[in-house]
């Protein structure tokens, strides 16, 4: 019989895997979660990048304001000061925008992991 520990390592042991990719991250480019999933080798677990970033426990060290949905829009439930603040954080950053507020990912995606 499995133990509730085992399940919660393995959980443990992804959020921190998704840290470090999103710490990689540079000022000034974003990531999508589908990247970042893609990037620690759980390509189908983007929502799951979600859940990890949404309980970050050092944001002054993991810039989770960086990842991003995959059309370059915001996150509604950022849960550091919510949407607006993940936008000033990356506008102060050089973060390009488009018209319509969503990251202009043709400029501003961190090249990480992209097929060209």
């Amino acid at each position: 019989m499995r133990s509730g520990n085992s399940q919660e390592s393995q959980r443990t042991g992804f959020f921190e895997r998704v840290y470090e990719i999103v710490e990689q991250i540079p000022p000034g480019m974003v990531a999508s979660y589908g990247q970042v999933a893609r990037l620690i080798g759980e390509p189908r677990k983007a929502r799951f990048v979600g859940f990890a970033l949404h309980v970050n426990p050092r944001p002054d060290e993991i810039p989770c304001h960086r990842v991003v949905f995959a059309d370059g829009r915001l996150a509604d439930g950022f849960a550091f000061g919510g949407q607006e603040a993940q936008r000033q954080l990356l506008e102060d950053e050089g973060v390009p925008f488009t018209d319509d507020g969503r990251v202009d990912l043709s400029r501003g995606q961190w090249p990480a992991g992209i097929e060209q």
